[in-house]
């Protein structure tokens, strides 16, 4: 497994951005699809974006797309989250996560990764 370590999050205002950053360990990032998740207070952790290892195939939660962009770069062992036009409701703890699969349906859901960060905190401020 790989060891994650998210940075990046913070506090910005409505309609501002920020890059989430997601450093993983080892030396096998690039055969890991991987991918981003949140949870707001109260909620459940949802999906976010994923791109895969195989072909940097990438896909995303209606509620982000033409807002985010899930990006990797395999020399740095570092998959980044692009954010951009955000909104109150995109307040949550930022988790990402390493995964075998490929498929981009399965790799939505959370019980397809096995490693997970501790997690950013993203506050957007109305």
């Amino acid at each position: 497994q790989v060891q994650l370590v998210e940075s990046g999050g913070g506090l910005v205002q409505a309609g501002g951005s920020l890059r989430l950053s997601c450093a993983a360990s080892g030396r096998t990032f690039s055969s890991y699809s991987m991918g981003w998740f949140r949870q707001a207070p109260g909620k459940e952790r949802e999906f976010i974006a994923t791109v895969t290892w195989s072909t940097d195939s990438t896909d995303y939660a209606d509620y982000v797309k033409g807002r985010f962009t899930i990006s990797r770069d395999n020399a740095k062992n570092t998959v980044y989250l692009q954010m951009n036009s955000l909104k109150p409701e995109d307040t949550a703890v930022y988790y990402c996560a390493a995964s075998r699969r490929a498929s981009r349906s399965a790799l939505t859901l959370e019980s397809s990764y096995a490693s997970w960060g501790q997690g950013t905190q993203v506050t957007v401020s109305s």
